[in-house]
């Protein structure tokens, strides 16, 4: 299937590793060229270089009030056109309510909430008809997840954003999405094991409640954001999409 990614260009932050970058693999890899950000010079300069020539690298952070007009600029300066942009960020710390501080709520609200909105606001102001905005949320959208305090009172906030961005946005033709991340087996989530007594078990715990009873795969989360981002999505808009193995119950 043709997903009409030839040419179009996207900015994919937080794209140095995990699911970010899983998704700007996918785009690359069906034509699309991308713009890939994270904060620190050396990984993004050699995230852009595994990508090869249909990427650029730019460093920035995404509580940068001024990286989303740099990002944007970027796009239009190396390959001539803006299509998209898919809004991935590292996930705050873990910890429990008792846990957490007033540093570590601000600090992640500032990167993972009002980065994100930044971004859109930007992408929002720069897209035509076809153009599209996603995010990278988290199946705390829906549920709540043991020991992810902060996530879960961030991310189900951005969902309800992004469905008012698309309801905004629609009658111009510039589509939203939203993507909810389950078990995907990147380093973040492995870390997040790590934190058991018992990673192993813990994990196989994890996966005999999913019911493909296995971790996603980073190639498979690509391939779905890339689909998402693309034309052959064009009547897709204002959905978060699960992508966890059937996790999530509800319909």
């Amino acid at each position: 299937m043709d997903l009409g990614l030839k040419d179009r260009v996207y900015v994919v932050t937080g794209a140095t590793r995990g699911l970010g970058n899983a998704a700007a693999r996918e785009l690359v890899a069906d034509g699309a060229k991308v713009v890939v950000t994270g904060r620190e010079e050396t990984s993004v300069a050699e995230a852009a270089a595994v990508l090869g020539p249909g990427a650029v690298g730019v460093a920035v952070d995404n509580a940068d009030p001024a990286a989303p007009e740099r990002l944007i600029a970027a796009a239009r300066e190396r390959f001539g056109r803006f299509d998209g942009i898919l809004v991935s960020v590292g996930g705050p710390p873990p910890g429990f309510v008792a846990d957490t501080t007033d540093e570590q709520w601000r600090s992640a609200f500032e990167s993972v909430f009002l980065g994100a909105v930044r971004m859109a606001r930007a992408a929002a102001g720069e897209l035509g008809e076809g153009g599209v905005i996603g995010f990278v949320l988290s199946g705390s959208v829906h549920e709540p997840i043991p020991g992810l305090t902060i996530s879960n009172g961030l991310r189900p906030g951005l969902a309800g954003f992004a469905k008012s961005l698309a309801d905004e946005l629609g009658p111009r033709g510039v589509r939203v999405v939203g993507l909810l991340p389950g078990r995907i087996d990147t380093d973040r989530v492995r870390e997040l094991d790590a934190l058991s007594a018992d990673p192993e078990a813990t994990r196989q715990a994890a996966e005999s409640r999913i019911p493909l009873r296995r971790y996603g795969t980073p190639e498979e989360f690509g391939r779905t954001a890339a689909y998402l981002l693309s034309p052959a999505a064009s009547y897709v808009s204002g959905v978060m999409m699960p992508v966890d193995g059937g996790f999530r119950h509800g319909f």
